[in-house]
């Protein structure tokens, strides 16, 4: 049997949450550090004095901390000091003083253990389909919403086996983010970058125990959550013809009401190649990593063969791209919520061929990838999956599954690729505002950019690392991961349930009608985003326009706010790649 660390209490409040308010001029990680690491914080100033650190337990003061720079806002102008408290190594809890004003910090040794956890079970507590019990998420039970027993055919989504109207079952599964629907597209993304971080960690994800009712089989919690999705997948394939539906979804989107309170008529609608070829990818990847898997003993070949189905019919159809605009003027209902719409499926199709190669050696999926070794290399999303194949292809390149010189060489041109692409981020480190190798341009914000900046560039990092076992990209990405935690021009740390300034009123439609004043723990903020799409009437009151600080703490700004899956898969592998590797 595997061992499993323990956690006696996924929400109780890390050290640090109880300690003082934040102040607004000194920006740190709020959750922990590690004694190894290097450590930084920012002052809203141009010149920091009288510096000092005390040990909180013994009122001394320790540590040589230092100025090392300022640094100026490339778009605002604003000047800002670094401070350099990098010799702190003893675990325990820190006053940092810089002008008068403090903050308190934490060294440990598993400073990213709890908040992984939380970040995981996040996925357990939007579960949908079942009762989420007590046992397991304490104040944030609920009971069972959108059993998803009874889902229609939409017009736009027949097929000779399955005319309009047809009723089927297409239970389980995540909610995508703020709404309470499903999206192939993004589910696929999800479930990959979890994956593909599990198999470069599969002995820290094996020991991690996060408390949902199947940590107590022979399965890592990460698989188990994993497959509770994949699961509801499966039944979005049209089994008469491979193909796969782009989402499962009411015609409009839900008020701000729990789930068993929401009674929309839920329809699967059109089949799309961008969501089947995502398909196909994924569940070869899951087929790949579930082999011999005893708790899901069945699933590895089922996984398979519905891979090679989707694929074939997505060859079938290579314009069946999903435009729902188009689609409401020829079907009833009308369908008004997430598009996910892509109008490029090259990607998607090389993904999918990439895994399939990995798992089967068929050459003919060989031909399909061997574009990939052409592209520039790309950070991954749900819209371009393109970083995904690469990523694939870097890890898994000389494996005895794709072991041919072809497929060495493609690897080979891909790592060149992404460490090019790894140094340029890190050279622009050394005059950046937040001692951070992401954030540095106004591009990099926007919407979910603390995922998809931020992490998805912490993962490329971390590949990095795993390629050269250089230290310097390793750090990188913890750096990355200080600027989500605190350190930044907010002062926010972006995932709620950590931290003295913490995100509380995330757009998320159970947090905001659960009755619970905190909202659900472990989800990251999309983060600031100067496009403030929600604010066209001008009523929410963002607290600037700057890149790196358009950002509201509000309920209402889905263009902020918002929580989403992807992003917190993204954070997850992330996290907990970074915390093997500091373990």
């Amino acid at each position: 049997m595997r061992r499993k660390i323990i956690l006696s209490a996924i929400f109780a409040v890390t050290a640090t949450t109880m300690m003082a308010q934040q102040q607004e001029t000194i920006r740190m990680n709020q959750v922990a550090l590690y004694p190894s690491q290097q450590k930084t914080a920012v002052v809203e100033a141009v010149s920091a004095k009288k510096i000092s650190v005390t040990d909180v337990a013994s009122g001394k003061r320790v540590g040589k901390p230092r100025a090392v720079r300022t640094s100026t806002s490339p778009w605002s102008g604003k000047k800002r000091t670094v401070i350099d408290v990098a010799n702190i190594t003893a675990p325990g809890t820190y006053e940092l003083s810089v002008n008068g004003e403090t903050q308190l910090f934490e060294v440990k040794s598993n400073a990213l253990t709890d908040i992984t956890k939380t970040t995981l079970k996040a996925f357990y507590l939007i579960r949908s389909g079942v009762e989420i019990e007590a046992q397991y998420a304490k104040e944030f039970a609920r009971p069972l919403g959108h059993p998803d027993t009874q889902v229609m055919v939409h017009a736009s989504a027949v097929s000779p086996g399955r005319p309009e109207g047809t009723i089927i079952s297409s239970p389980l599964g995540w909610y995508d983010a703020g709404d309470y629907n499903k999206y192939i597209v993004n589910s696929a993304y999800s479930v990959g970058v979890m994956l593909q971080s599990y198999e470069q960690n599969k002995a820290y994800f094996d020991r991690l125990d996060v408390n949902i009712p199947e940590s107590k089989n022979q399965t890592a919690d990460l698989l188990d959550e994993v497959m509770f999705n994949l699961k509801w997948m499966l039944t979005m394939q049209d089994p008469y013809d491979g193909g796969v539906y782009h989402k499962l979804t009411t015609p409009n989107f839900e008020g701000f009401v729990m789930p068993k309170d929401c009674h929309q008529q839920r329809y699967v609608i059109q089949k799309s190649v961008t969501a089947t070829y995502d398909f196909a990818a994924v569940m070869a990847l899951a087929s790949r990593l579930f082999e011999g898997n005893k708790d899901y003993s069945c699933f590895s070949a089922r996984a398979k063969d519905a891979a090679l189905a989707a694929y074939n019919w997505a060859e079938l159809h290579p314009k069946a791209l999903y435009n729902q605009f188009a689609l409401n003027k020829e079907f009833d209902p009308d369908v008004n919520t997430g598009t996910y719409g892509d109008m490029d499926a090259s990607d998607e199709r090389l993904w999918a061929a990439t895994e399939l190669y990995l798992l089967t050696g068929d050459k003919v999926f060989l031909d399909a990838a061997q574009p990939i070794a052409e592209r520039d290399f790309m950070l991954p999303t749900w819209g371009n999956v393109t970083g995904l194949a690469m990523f694939t292809w870097i890890a898994n390149g000389l494996s005895p599954r794709a072991s041919s010189p072809d497929t060495q060489q493609i690897g080979e041109n891909l790592k060149g690729k992404l460490l090019a692409y790894s140094d340029k981020l890190l050279a622009t480190t050394p005059t950046s505002s937040f001692d951070t190798p992401s954030g540095n341009d106004p591009q990099g914000f926007g919407w979910g950019c603390l995922a998809e900046n931020f992490c998805a560039n912490g993962m490329t990092l971390l590949y990095a690392h795993k390629i050269t076992g250089d230290k310097k990209y390793l750090e990188g990405a913890l750096q990355n991961s200080d600027y989500i935690l605190g350190r930044n021009a907010t002062g926010y740390c972006y995932v709620t349930g950590f931290g003295q300034k913490s995100t509380m009123n995330p757009h998320h439609r159970i947090s905001a009608a659960d009755g619970i004043t905190a909202p659900m723990p472990g989800l990251l903020a999309g983060g600031p985003n100067p496009g403030q799409q929600d604010n066209m009437s001008g009523s929410l009151n963002y607290p600037s326009k700057q890149p790196d600080e358009s950002y509201i703490d509000h309920a209402d700004s889905y263009a902020s706010n918002e929580i989403a899956i992807n992003w917190n898969a993204t954070l997850v592998a992330m996290l907990g790649w970074i915390d093997a590797e500091m373990k």
